[in-house]
């Protein structure tokens, strides 16, 4: 629970390491005695929160695992909770954070049919929103905006806060593909005073880089200064709590935006050492974004030396 804790407040390394030394020493009880008493299996939420948490320390290969684990030990034990909060909050968000849409799609299915089998409808509005955000992803922007919009209407009232943040950035993603910049912006800045009043930071980087990309669709006077301003917040944001993965993400935008305003060497000195703190996950989408943009900023780093 403390892990858990600081994994929402933002605290990646500190959780890491209280959720691993739980997992080191746990020692199962009979497990109709603990999900009386916690509601989940507590191995298997361990597992999930974990999974979170290894990704956003840049580790997406062992997150991906980590997630895969707790739903088998989920349906191990035939608890239809803990299935719920494995696909919800491991198998789906990971298979996202790394690119695997066909991932996130199965599971997503498996949850809305096992939710509506056992009538758990928070979960089941849950898997309706993710469905929304592949939608967005695949390039069906307005059917995803609708499933997400109604997910969170349905969501608002459960008390489960944690949730509307996640799909307040997806629709802002949503936005951000359909060329909707006042409207994402409007969808971001919601977002914020939410996670102030829960103190729910681990997705703080994020936002404000979202809310960055969001403010150069503006194209008015001053917004390329306010993006750097939000990109750079980002970036400080996501090295104080210790989430690689995010680092990452602020550096790429704010190397893209550096690069279209001739800043290509700079942006190649920001965006490579913090690749090359990366010991895996080579192949999934943000690693090879970054690769990719390092590439085209050392090809014009030396163009200009030629010249």
């Amino acid at each position: 629970m403390i892990g858990t804790a600081l994994h929402y407040l933002g605290n990646q390394s500190e959780a890491r390491h209280h959720i691993e030394h739980m997992l080191d020493r746990h020692v199962a009880p009979a497990p109709p005695s603990q999900i009386l008493r916690f509601q989940f299996d507590q191995r298997g939420l361990a597992q999930v929160y974990l999974s979170r948490i290894l990704w956003l320390k840049g580790f997406p290969e062992q997150a991906v695992r980590t997630a895969q684990r707790s739903v088998e030990a989920a349906r191990a034990i035939g608890h239809p909770l803990s299935l719920c909060i494995a696909l919800a909050d491991a198998a789906c968000p990971v298979g996202f954070a790394v690119g695997d849409l066909a991932s996130v799609e199965a599971n997503a299915a498996i949850l809305l049919e096992h939710s509506a089998k056992h009538g758990l409808h928070t979960w089941n509005a849950w898997a309706r929103g993710i469905n929304g955000a592949v939608s967005i992803r695949r390039g069906d922007v307005v059917t995803g905006l609708g499933l997400l919009r109604s997910a969170i209407n349905e969501v608002r009232g459960t008390g489960f806060v944690q949730r509307n943040r996640v799909f307040f950035g997806f629709m802002a993603l949503g936005l951000l593909r359909a060329v909707q910049a006042a409207e994402g912006l409007s969808i971001i800045d919601k977002a914020f005073p939410q996670s102030d009043d829960n103190q729910e930071h681990w997705c703080s980087a994020e936002l404000l880089r979202i809310k960055g990309e969001l403010l150069l669709l503006e194209d008015a006077p001053g917004t390329t200064v306010s993006a750097e301003f939000h990109f750079r917040q980002a970036l400080d944001c996501a090295l104080r709590q210790g989430a690689l993965s995010l680092e990452l993400r602020a550096a790429t935008s704010l190397a893209r935006l550096w690069q279209s305003h001739t800043r290509s060497e700079e942006a190649r000195e920001l965006l490579a050492p913090i690749y090359e703190r990366f010991t895996e996950g080579f192949d999934t989408s943000d690693l090879k974004a970054a690769k990719s943009l390092i590439d085209d900023l050392s090809q014009t780093a030396r163009v200009i030396r030629a010249h």
